[in-house]
């Protein structure tokens, strides 16, 4: 099979089911960004050394893949994209949790950087949110299960953490926002 297909070259890709839509229309911009994210987790997989955490950023990954397909089938296509687990945003927060209870109250703002991992983990987190807001403007317009929703919000607040817990556990001071 070959990669190329020539069908996107005057601007068009299809959805699973076959319908065409412009490359920027919103339903593509949702799950494009999705696949981005994916792609920022599988970074942070590559540079994490906590088995821990490379486990659930893989699993997250296999979420997203999931997520990602759910958002390129149309609402009446035949195909049916695979199910998200029921628990996964407890999931998430279970994470959060375990993470957060090594962490110092949170009591200014910070600001990315201190080292190369916990940049990209605050560059995941901002992808993520870009992706939560093409997801809201996607179910303006159009049916979006709200499990989405809720567990790319979720996602954000993990790489939040994620970044911090890793500073932490680097013992890299982390950067605290300052007034100017």
């Amino acid at each position: 099979m070959k990669v190329y297909t020539k069908n996107g070259d005057m601007g068009k890709t299809s959805l699973i089911g076959g319908k065409s839509l412009s490359k920027n229309n919103i339903r593509i911009e949702a799950y494009g960004g999705v696949d981005e994210l994916n792609a920022w987790m599988g970074l942070l997989a590559d540079n994490i050394g906590d088995n821990r955490q490379v486990s659930f950023l893989r699993f997250m990954q296999n979420q997203l893949f999931v997520i990602g397909s759910k958002l390129a089938t149309p609402l009446n296509s035949k195909f049916t994209a695979p199910a998200l687990p029921p628990d996964l945003i407890e999931k998430l927060e279970s994470e959060i949790d375990f993470m957060d209870a090594d962490l110092a109250p949170l009591t200014n703002f910070i600001l990315p950087g201190g080292h190369t991992l916990i940049s990209y983990c605050h560059l995941a987190r901002v992808v993520c949110r870009r992706v939560e807001r093409n997801i809201v403007s996607l179910s303006e317009v159009e049916m979006v299960e709200s499990q989405i929703l809720a567990i790319i919000n979720r996602l954000s607040d993990y790489l939040f953490i994620l970044a911090r817990y890793n500073s932490h556990k680097l013992n890299i001071d982390e950067i605290v926002w300052k007034a100017t």
